[in-house]
């Protein structure tokens, strides 16, 4: 199937749809069927199941456009059911978003080449090291900025010397004067792009002296010296009075483009190489949008602040480099390149570049300081306000409305600043976006209606009661008393709708703030219930009177159609991947009685399993419980439909296939099993390490030492022998599980290295005795013949290389990894040698 394949995943563009086998086709068009959307326009990437009849619909507006497009809409499609479950990712701060486009398109696409070369700086710069991280908007941004670079576009540009173009530090230039290049050094909370680079490839060990030509203000050496590095550095501006020294590195990072003077730009590059004993680290502002702004002078620009700015593609700056300096300038990211003068250096570098030799440093923080931008007349008024705006503000958008005298505590200061307090409000709104202050107002009107229809559900106080502040909103938001009430009474009486609620369920679904189940009831966590539709709200806190606060409750759940609702509370149920039930309370609304559940000795708490289904993307650890999920879900050894496995039987299912938790990680057990346990469903560990007639004779233990070992023979028993077995019936096994002491006492011509008969284990280098891992066996079926049974394996296995001998003679087969699919006749030639010849290759 064609696409990018992420577990039992297969993604592509709707483009390749027609690609793909007659089968697949059908499915797309059933899902349009049940959707009524069309490719191109309502959804542009298809998600679909290989193992079920499910499918999702994706519309990524910003797929060619956006470098990392985020996902807007998306339709999951359960073609058995005929279920639709739809989200809206409008209103999410932190959407879904794509990498690796390329791999969604046909190859002829033209837009290819520019994907590629997006992902292969990506990944040159480190982005795709951790990839549960970086499926999410908000932190992809911050890992891009945290690397020292921001996209432009489809391009990462480097944050080198901070371009503003507009009047920010005006006491420090003015029209007219010399260039100010001190003006350029960028205050940094990290280390910059340059420095990044030297760290991933291992040159920030500590081993090494570093030497910064051109410091700024010395963020780097600050940031270097707390991870014990050697570091000095030089600045004509803020670190004059430093010498200028050798080093092993030399950084000249983001100098040689603020230098107007060609030749002190050349004397500014030879300088630093003088000084450079190792390598030489030279980055340069790249041609970007930004590069048409200013004033033309000489091969750059000068910007309003008076700094100057040379623009460089990335092959000028190359040759520039390779020319001044006679040595090969290496490009290691956009605008960032190595020069060598210790040759060996150079060779060790070109050698391992591919390898991750990456130190994690511990970089000291420090709180940065955001450009100011180009400032209008008044927004330099808000600027000398702003500590009396921001507040009044933030009260306006509390309240919903604009607050009265009586409510805003700045009131002198306001009015010694403004005249009068109309004056500040008229000018306060003249600064913010008003539509904020709209939805303010809805927010605010829902909160109210939500109260009255709770007091109503109680006990009504009278309006004499009432505090100040909630008459005001009476008069904004309703007239009146009378009014708010009788908005609020018909709020209330929606609750006892059942097609109301189930309405506002599906909704509040679609908005990512729950799960709706096959039976229409709505699981949310309690920390988006303010999010959800008044009426969803007041069917909530009617439970709240009946039962009390909900501030413990975890998860909630809406019966839609019987007017109950249940809480339930669960242990840690934030930072643990499978929490467990600790306490649910049902509430019967209709007969205003709850029942209280508790679970602990007398009953077990119960596994929530496919946690990510209740929490959204903007809840933390969601993208890691995302992919535990994903991951789990794709090991196929559970139903979870219903309240899933007990977790005894989970925990028993989860090591039998050996795997463990770990976090929020799935990992291959690390135990040694007993040789007696089950390997899979039909034979022990024994049965596989004991089966070789040269084991059987010699009595050697033939025990695998690695836990791998074990894990892989479990794995072949499960996905190739199990399936054989139930097939065919009992098998006889001929050779299987060979360990380095084994193989000395083997006489037969014998290939450890290729025939994966040793699995995980190492040889007494410890190195892997067979670097294609996985395991293998060698069998006999009764009264068949190997060839017929050689066919059906390949046609319904995941096997990795078939070997076949003869059709009354042993079958070799393996599964790994590589899963290469390889079926492999072995043919005796005319001279009588036995040689390999390929029958076919599983696609």
């Amino acid at each position: 199937m064609l696409g990018k394949k992420v577990l039992n995943n297969v993604y592509w563009h709707s483009s390749l749809t027609i690609a793909q086998t007659d089968n697949v086709q059908q499915h797309i068009a059933e899902a349009e069927t049940l959707t009524n959307l069309q490719a191109g326009t309502d959804y542009n990437v298809v998600k679909y199941d290989s193992k079920s009849q499910a499918l999702s619909l994706l519309w990524y507006p910003g797929f060619f456009d956006d470098a990392f497009p985020a996902l807007e809409k998306s339709y999951r499609i359960d073609l058995n059911t005929k279920r639709v479950e739809k989200r809206s990712y409008q209103a999410s701060f932190n959407p879904p978003i794509l990498h690796r486009k390329e791999l969604f398109l046909s190859q002829n696409d033209p837009h290819i080449a520019q994907f590629k070369e997006l992902t292969s700086t990506a990944e040159q710069l480190g982005l795709f090291e951790n990839p549960i991280r970086i499926g999410f908007k908000q932190a992809w941004k911050n890992l891009i900025a945290e690397k020292g670079f921001q996209l432009v576009d489809h391009q990462f540009v480097p944050m080198g010397n901070l371009v503003i173009n507009d009047e920010q530090q005006d006491s420090e230039s003015s029209p007219g004067t010399a260039i100010s290049r001190h003006l350029t050094a960028l205050s940094r909370s990290n280390l910059s792009a340059p420095m990044q680079c030297l760290a991933r490839h291992g040159f920030l060990n500590g081993a090494l002296s570093v030497f910064d030509y051109g410091c700024g203000k010395g963020d780097d050496i600050r940031n270097l010296t707390a991870n014990a590095i050697p570091v000095s550095g030089w600045d004509p501006h803020y670190a004059a009075d430093q010498p200028k020294q050798a080093a092993d590195i030399v950084n000249l990072g983001f100098v040689i483009n603020i230098i107007e003077n060609y030749q002190e730009r050349l004397d500014a590059l030879l300088g630093a190489y003088h000084l450079t004993q190792q390598v030489l680290v030279v980055s340069a502002m790249l041609l970007n949008q930004n590069a048409y702004k200013g004033q033309t002078f000489n091969d750059g620009v000068i910007t309003q602040r008076n700094t100057f700015q040379k623009y460089f593609t990335q092959t000028e700056l190359k040759e520039f480099l390779s020319d001044t300096l006679d040595s090969e300038a290496i490009p290691v990211a956009p605008g960032i390149f190595f020069i060598f003068k210790d040759t060996d250096a150079e060779q060790r570098f070109l050698l391992n570049r591919q390898r991750s030799h990456r130190n994690v440093l511990r970089l000291s923080q420090r709180s940065s300081n955001p450009a100011v931008p180009k400032l209008s007349r008044n927004e330099k008024k808000y600027l000398g306000v702003k500590h009396l705006l921001d507040p009044l503000w933030q009260q306006t958008l509390e309240l919903g409305r604009l607050p009265e005298k009586t409510e805003i505590a700045d009131l002198i200061d306001l009015t010694q600043n403004f005249g009068s307090i109309n004056k500040a409000l008229h000018f306060m709104l003249a600064q913010f976006d008003e539509d904020l202050l709209e939805q303010g107002r809805q927010h605010r009107i829902d909160d109210l209606l939500t109260y009255f229809a709770l007091q109503t559900f109680s006990k009504r106080r009278a309006y004499k009661h009432l505090e100040t502040a909630l008459q005001k909103d009476i008069k904004a938001f309703f007239g009146d008393y009378k009014n708010a009430m009788a908005t609020a009474q018909a709020v209330l009486f929606q609750i006892g709708k059942a097609e109301l609620i189930a309405t506002a369920c599906q909704q509040a679904s679609e908005q990512g703030l729950g799960y709706l189940d096959e039976e229409q009831a709505l699981y949310l966590h309690s920390q988006v219930v303010e999010q959800l539709p008044t009426v969803l709200r007041i069917y909530i806190g009617c439970a709240t009177i009946l039962y009390g606060d909900i501030e413990q409750t975890d998860l909630i759940k809406i019966h839609s159609q019987s007017g109950k609702l249940s809480l339930m509370r669960y242990d840690d149920f934030q930072n643990l991947p499978l929490p467990r039930l600790l306490e649910r309370v049902k509430v019967n609304l209709r007969q205003q009685t709850f029942d209280l559940y508790q679970y602990g000795e007398e009953f077990e708490p119960t596994y929530l399993y496919l946690k990510s289904r209740y929490i959204n993307e903007e809840f933390p650890n969601y993208a890691e419980q995302l992919s535990f999920d994903e991951h789990l879900q794709a090991l196929d050894l559970f139903d979870p439909s219903g309240y899933g496995p007990s977790p005894d039987a989970f925990r028993e299912t989860l090591a039998k296939a050996r795997w463990a938790i770990d976090g929020f990680n799935l990992l291959r057990s690390q135990t040694i099993p007993d040789l007696d346990e089950h390997c899979g469903q039909n034979l022990t560990y024994r049965q596989l390490i004991e089966c070789g007639e040269t084991q059987q004779r010699i009595g050697l233990a033939n025990c695998p030492k690695q836990p791998d070992s074990y894990t892989a023979l479990n794995d072949l028993a499960t996905h190739i022998l199990d399936p054989i077995i139930d097939y065919f019936g009992m098998i006889s096994l001929t050779y299987g599980f060979c360990s380095h002491e084994l193989g000395k006492h083997i006489n037969n011509r014998i290939a450890p290295k290729l025939d994966q008969h040793a699995a995980h284990e190492l040889n007494t280098k410890k190195n892997l005795i067979c670097p294609r891992l996985g395991a293998a066996i060698d069998f006999m079926v009764d009264d068949e013949n190997m060839r017929e049974v050689a066919d059906w394996v390949t046609e319904n296995t995941p096997f990795d290389r078939l070997y076949f001998y003869g059709e009354d003679r042993p079958l070799h087969v393996s599964y790994g990894p590589e899963q290469k699919g390889e079926y492999i006749d072995l043919v005796i030639t005319e001279t009588g040698r036995q040689v390999p010849k390929l029958r076919k290759k599983k696609i």
